[in-house]
């Protein structure tokens, strides 16, 4: 299994992935961040298998509002074909997608999933570091912070989504 960037030529696969593995508001929701200004070409990644994509996670640019506005990255969605999950194909794309991030530069990746699958990748509860969810009811150990490399405490303020997510956070 090879972890690399998505290419046009996979679209249509991560869609249909995307699709059976989470469901049909996931699978647009990958589409309208890929027609969005957040969209990060360099850090949408397939899990390609001998030419078969069964794995896909995407990082994309949303704002920390505080102080200023500031770009810091949201992990959204993650998804796995289902007959391969447990294989350590999401744990691939997540620490590749983190490294990958770490590198361009971003100080903080955000995500909103499963505390005990999120927290071995470092991620920890984002309200510990003045990080706040898009909505206060959010519960806070489902909305968490990866601190990277060049991560400062001074990035605080609340985590705006872009209208791509539209209902999905």
């Amino acid at each position: 299994m090879n972890v690399r960037v998505e290419t046009p030529a996979d679209h249509g696969a991560i869609r249909a992935l995307v699709a059976r593995a989470m469901g049909p508001a996931e699978a647009e929701l990958v589409e309208q961040i890929r027609a969005s200004d957040g969209y990060r070409a360099d850090l949408a990644l397939v899990a390609d298998d001998g030419g078969a994509v069964v794995g896909h996670v995407l990082f994309s640019a949303v704002t920390l509002l505080g102080s200023e506005a500031r770009e810091v990255l949201a992990l959204a969605p993650l998804c796995v074909t289902p007959e391969r999950q447990r294989q350590g194909i999401g744990t691939a794309l997540v620490e590749t997608g983190l490294t990958l991030a770490d590198r361009s530069g971003a100080p903080l990746v955000v995500v909103l999933g499963h505390p005990a699958y999120y927290r071995r990748f470092g991620f920890e509860p984002a309200r510990h570091h003045g990080i706040l969810p898009h909505r206060d009811d959010v519960p806070d150990d489902v909305f968490m912070v990866r601190r990277l490399s060049a991560y400062a405490s001074e990035l605080t303020g609340r985590v705006v989504y872009p209208p791509a997510f539209g209902s999905i956070v």
